[in-house]
């Protein structure tokens, strides 16, 4: 299959301001990114979409196609189907080539299980399916332990008597990491424009890693886990003088 890759990063952020820049262990946090659409065999080319010069800048030093994503796909309401149809749709045009699917990574997500985003691509080949998502474990943020208030009232959401973690109903949370879309499927957006979700499709697929494989950057405290994450799988700090080698 002809897989795009597509880093998304918008220059705002509600929570964390500037987070795709961020130093993490020495590298920007978007640099992550990078290396594992680089290391995933699946992936044909990448292109960075961002309204971010220096986005931009680091992913054109990195040999990645840069996209100026227009103001209106630059807004903290415009959609993730809107922006990956846009950056398709350039890269077709530009490259005069038509892609199979694509495959969308956030570039604030620092960590990731390895294998996933081939995974990911893989079941999208094989299964024929519009799109696969990647999924993590709730554990103990199980909707059957969860209430809405009434004032200081709590009211189940599911009514039940589970009190032991092995007994609930096993439950998945897509983590971030990856989302596979086969073109048919991301053309949906056009088409739907009002449904954010449309490009999904109609037959969802997911891939499972275990819980903890996978740390999105929103929050100063999301760095601290990333770096002891990536400090557990053996990353080390980059010295300062390759850093400053790098982007002279």
């Amino acid at each position: 299959m002809n897989i795009l890759g597509v880093i998304l990063a918008r220059a705002g952020s509600m929570g964390l301001a500037n987070k795709h820049l961020l130093p993490l262990l020495g590298r920007p946090v978007i640099e992550y990114t990078f290396d594992y659409a680089r290391q995933a065999s699946r992936i044909t080319q990448t292109v960075v979409t961002s309204d971010s010069p220096a986005i931009l800048n680091l992913a054109r030093r990195e040999g990645f196609h840069a996209i100026a994503r227009p103001e209106e796909l630059a807004t903290s309401e415009a959609s993730v189907q809107a922006t990956c149809l846009h950056a398709m749709q350039w890269f077709e045009a530009a490259c005069q080539t038509t892609v199979d699917g694509i495959v969308v990574l956030y570039g604030n997500v620092a960590v990731r299980d390895p294998t996933v985003i081939d995974r990911a691509i893989e079941l999208l080949a094989l299964s024929d399916c519009d799109s696969v998502r990647s999924l993590t474990p709730v554990g103990k943020w199980h909707p059957s332990w969860m209430h809405h208030l009434d004032g200081d009232v709590m009211k189940p959401l599911h009514e039940n008597n589970i009190h032991r973690r092995q007994d609930l109903v096993p439950t998945y949370l897509h983590d971030g990491a990856v989302v596979a879309v086969a073109r048919r499927s991301m053309m949906l957006a056009g088409l739907h424009p009002d449904n954010p979700h449309a490009f999904f499709g109609g037959d969802r697929r997911g891939v499972v890693s275990e819980m903890d494989q996978t740390v999105e950057i929103d929050h100063q405290r999301d760095m601290y886990w990333a770096e002891a994450v990536l400090r557990e799988r053996g990353v080390v700090e980059q010295p300062a003088e390759r850093r400053q080698r790098k982007s002279a």
